[in-house]
Order: C-alpha cells, then structure tokens, then sequence
C-alpha cells in the first residue's frame, strides 16, 4: 500500500469507555500488567492519559502520566506488542512532550526496567538520562523483583 494513503494514527484523550481496549494492550504486552483498577483511579485523579487510534485497529498505544509542579512523571506508555517497531511510541512522547511544553514544566521523569533494553534506548535517543536506580521496583518472574532504572528528561525548551 502507498505510505500515503495509509491512515495516520489519532491522539485521544483516554476515557473509561477505552479500558477494554487499553486493557488488552496491557495485558499483551506485560507479564504484570496494570490492573483496571490502576487506570480507573489514575483518570478519577486527573491524570494525564492519552491513546493512539488507527483505523480499523482501534486502540494501539496508550501513556499516563502524573503532572507535578514543574514536572511530569510517565507512569505507563504501551504499544500493542503487533504495533511495536512502528514508531507509535515515538509519537505518544512526542504528543507527552507537547503536553508538557503547554504546561511550562521543566522535566519530565519515567522509570523502566533495568532489563528492557529496547524502551532504554528510546528513551536515551529521545534525550532521557539516567539518572538513578530504584532497587526491586517492579515485580518480575518466580516472586522476584527487578530494579528500575530512573531517567530524566529536561525540557529546555519548555
């Protein structure tokens, strides 16, 4: 098919009508995935969430992120695991960093699994650093925990 008359993906807020739809996301793409209850609680609160639509795939990305004074935190940002390689989770960032910017915030901080290499490098192309390390911060296999890497991104431009 021509690149052109392919359909580009849609940003939308996320609402409680699309957890089905983030849900089965979630669950393929994660061994712990969040719970309904995770994202309920995290739009009642006002977080910022935002979904990635294609047409006819419906739903095919998703991030949440907690505003704070002068910064965001990235709590979650899936692509459906048969999107991934696309660049949909370049664009969630990019529409995050956006956000950001209308915001004036300064930083915008996420913590990733020391052993997710691939979403690492996202993150450090896109500018992010690592700056820290949550010991035993995500739940892993056999009862095990894995530690979190914390990175930051300063937004100069902000």
């Amino acid at each position: 098919m021509n690149a052109l008359l392919q359909p580009l993906p849609r940003l939308l807020t996320m609402q409680l009508a699309d957890l089905d739809q983030v849900l089965q996301i979630e669950h393929s793409a994660y061994g712990f995935p969040w719970t309904r209850g995770n994202f309920v609680d995290s739009l009642a609160a006002g977080y910022l969430a935002e979904a990635l639509a294609l047409e006819p795939a419906g739903l095919i990305g998703y991030y949440v992120a907690l505003p704070g004074v002068g910064e965001m935190h990235l709590l979650n940002l899936t692509v459906a695991p048969a999107q991934q390689r696309c660049g949909h989770a370049r664009t969630l960032l990019d529409a995050l960093q956006q956000r950001c910017r209308e915001r004036r915030l300064q930083k915008l901080w996420l913590e990733v699994r020391a052993g997710n290499a691939r979403a690492r490098q996202v993150y450090a192309a896109r500018g992010f650093a690592e700056l820290g390390l949550r010991r035993g911060y995500y739940p892993a296999a056999k009862g095990r925990r894995e530690d979190a890497i914390v990175m930051c991104l300063e937004l100069r431009d902000a």
